[in-house]
């Protein structure tokens, strides 16, 4: 699991949940759940990205918490959610499956909101019975389906064999990330935010992504580096919003615009100019805005039993 290491004040210092829980897997994973806001709300479930945690949403849960029934939860391998040998696009599913069967009625509907590998882990879960049972409407930020490092403009060079072998080697490295320093930040801003990040910003996503274990980061990222879930994307028959940043290195918008060209059931492109990969932190009520509109659209409040 990873160290508890986000920022313990201001807009991204993580809120206490009402109630925490763990989901166990098809696998007999193990994952933490977080439950925020009042029961009877519309329910929005968060599932977060790589090397990241629930601290990661800690702005949309504070916001969204007043008046919807948030559940966040961290991946395996991340947050308080311990690591497992299995790991790929089916554990990913079956992960988000657990998780909307343990903390959704049967037949509950919710609003799912993926950033990078968490979007992911909504392609991946498209065509699971539990999905298609409970999600009502999805927001997908700063991901993409296949092609993650030949698109990735991390390393830059040209379009080519080159860049895309240096660049998996780059994130796909196992060198440890060590402590939070200001080189740490900086590296961490140039390669997952947008040039115009204020520093706070930066200082809450170092924390989080430093928190995350070598092993675990370095054995996703080789999923990553593999990722096909095209077939994910057509499946994905829920009302969809897709958000990217322009200045999005690690997932680049021709992501975003490939799956606005794919997906059965778009209703939005937001492209946010000068922002980076980190668009739930970078625009913190944008992404809530977003998330908002699609519960007042599309959800509906659970009916009394």
């Amino acid at each position: 699991m990873s160290r508890i290491m986000s920022v313990a004040s201001g807009p991204y210092a993580p809120p206490a949940p009402a109630r925490e829980l763990t989901a166990v897997s098809a696998d007999g994973a193990r994952l933490h759940v977080e439950v925020h806001g009042p029961d009877r709300a519309p329910a929005v479930v968060l599932a977060h990205g790589w090397t990241c945690s629930t601290a990661f949403w800690a702005a949309q849960i504070r916001d969204l918490a007043v008046d919807h029934r948030v559940i966040a939860y961290d991946q395996r391998g991340h947050g308080r959610s311990p690591a497992s040998p299995a790991c790929g696009t089916d554990a990913l599913a079956d992960d988000l499956e657990a998780v909307l069967r343990a903390t959704l009625a049967p037949g509950e509907k919710a609003v799912i909101a993926g950033h990078s590998m968490g979007g992911m882990t909504v392609m991946a879960a498209a065509e699971r019975a539990a999905f298609r049972e409970h999600a009502v409407a999805v927001l997908l930020c700063s991901t993409g389906s296949s092609r993650l490092v030949a698109e990735s403009t991390v390393v830059p060079l040209r379009p080519g064999r080159l860049r895309t072998w240096l660049t998996a080697r780059v994130l796909g490295s196992r060198a440890p990330l060590g402590p939070v320093t200001p080189v740490a930040r900086r590296i961490l801003k140039y390669g997952t935010m947008g040039p115009g990040s204020a520093p706070h910003m930066v200082e809450a996503c170092a924390r989080i992504v430093h928190a995350c274990p070598r092993k675990v980061r370095y054995t996703w990222s080789k999923v990553l580096d593999l990722l096909d879930l095209d077939h994910g994307v057509r499946s994905l028959d829920v009302p969809t919003a897709v958000v990217t940043g322009t200045a999005d290195r690690l997932t680049p918008p021709v992501h975003a615009r490939a799956l606005v060209a794919a997906l059965p059931k778009c209703v939005g492109l937001t492209e946010l100019p000068g922002l980076g990969h980190m668009t739930p932190v970078e625009a913190p009520e944008l992404v809530t805005g977003k998330i908002r509109e699609l519960v007042t659209t599309y959800a509906t409040i659970k009916e009394d039993a």
